[in-house]
């Protein structure tokens, strides 16, 4: 379907009639509306009563709260299903008769990928002018809300000496896990990061599979997925994942004992964007939860999930502050310049992986 702004939502409302004074808004008008106030939008959401999310659980940079917030404040009901950046957008494709889910968070490769599938709801929140271009999609089909950075996490139970660097990695004897590669952004973030703390980058993602095909010729990847309940379970020995997860991981599993470091050669900062399901059941409710993400409130809850807030003006509390990992580690850090190619290159990761990771593990 056309994305164009002929077609859209909000161009078809600009030719609509207007609410009379003191109705209540009906809520596929204010859905409809790109003018609309909070007010009416606060209002049209909570007559929709809920939000259905996908890949947006409570464990996941502190989603929980968020959730508990838009219940509290707007009387929004919640639940989720978790699943990957690829079967997000899939699913949203999938339901155009009839859509089960309303708002997803994706890795940011996958915001345009929903844009070109034609199952993004546009909106433009009002904090938008405070969000960085390179977060945000020109009409508003998606926007991120938080950063994160790939770390390495270990359990300290089976590995004494935790690794702080991909060298350290390599030189170690345990199983390393990263999750889906075919599925999951925070999979394929791994590589890159791998690739950049080698010279490579979006456009040179060699050095990263070079890393993996070595640890796999070790025999040292498992096949764990990078799951809070295989942590749980001492599944997982080291794992490649978000700086936010893994801190969270940390957190949650009170009988394990876990250090986090950034890889001290260097790793990827990127983001993760809302995006709203263009058939959604409850589109009102979807715009609000993404205006609330975006405001104050919303990412001091994300930086609780150590979620770094994607908005430069927000004061973080003290003692929130004080539980992210030490911003000196972050010193070689290095962001995607050019997202088009990342798109490009995360499309080849698939089948690079299991080309020349896969086959050395059966």
């Amino acid at each position: 379907m056309s994305n164009s702004p002929e077609n859209s939502p909000e161009a078809t409302a600009a030719n609509s009639p207007t609410e009379s004074a003191g109705s209540t808004p009906d809520a596929t008008a204010v859905a409809a509306a790109g003018d609309s106030s909070l007010a009416d939008l606060e209002i049209a959401a909570k007559a929709e009563g809920s939000v259905i999310s996908v890949g947006m659980p409570d464990s996941w940079a502190n989603w929980l709260d968020t959730w508990k917030d838009m219940d509290t404040k707007y009387g929004l009901k919640h639940t989720d299903t978790d699943m990957s950046s690829a079967e997000e957008v899939a699913k949203f494709d999938a339901e155009k008769d009839k859509p089960t889910a309303d708002i997803g968070d994706v890795g940011i490769a996958f915001g345009s990928v929903a844009v070109d599938k034609g199952v993004t709801l546009p909106y433009k929140t009002t904090q938008w002018d405070k969000i960085p271009d390179w977060a945000k999609d020109t009409e508003g089909n998606w926007v991120v809300g938080y950063t994160g950075t790939i770390a390495i996490i270990t359990n300290t139970k089976l590995v004494k000496n935790p690794p702080k660097s991909f060298a350290d990695i390599l030189a170690g004897d345990y199983k390393v896990s990263i999750g889906d590669v075919a599925k999951a952004s925070q999979a394929q973030n791994a590589i890159l990061a791998a690739a950049i703390a080698f010279g490579g980058d979006e456009s040179n993602i060699q050095p990263g599979i070079d890393f993996f095909e070595k640890l796999a010729k070790q025999k040292r990847i498992s096949l764990s997925d990078v799951k809070i309940a295989n942590f749980e379970k001492g599944e997982v020995e080291v794992a490649l994942v978000w700086d936010f997860n893994a801190l969270g991981y940390k957190q949650q599993i009170p009988t394990g004992t876990f250090d986090v470091a950034i890889p001290t050669e260097g790793s990827v900062v990127s983001g993760y964007a809302t995006i709203i399901n263009k058939y959604s059941a409850h589109p009102n409710a979807a715009k609000l939860t993404r205006e609330y993400i975006l405001s104050d409130a919303g990412q001091i809850n994300l930086a609780k999930g150590f979620a770094r807030p994607i908005r430069a003006d927000v004061t973080l509390p003290a003692d929130v502050a004080a539980k992210m990992i030490p911003a000196d580690q972050y010193a070689n850090v290095k962001p995607v310049k050019d997202f088009k190619v990342w798109e490009e290159t995360s499309k080849t990761l698939p089948q690079l992986w299991e080309d020349k990771i896969s086959v050395l593990l059966n």
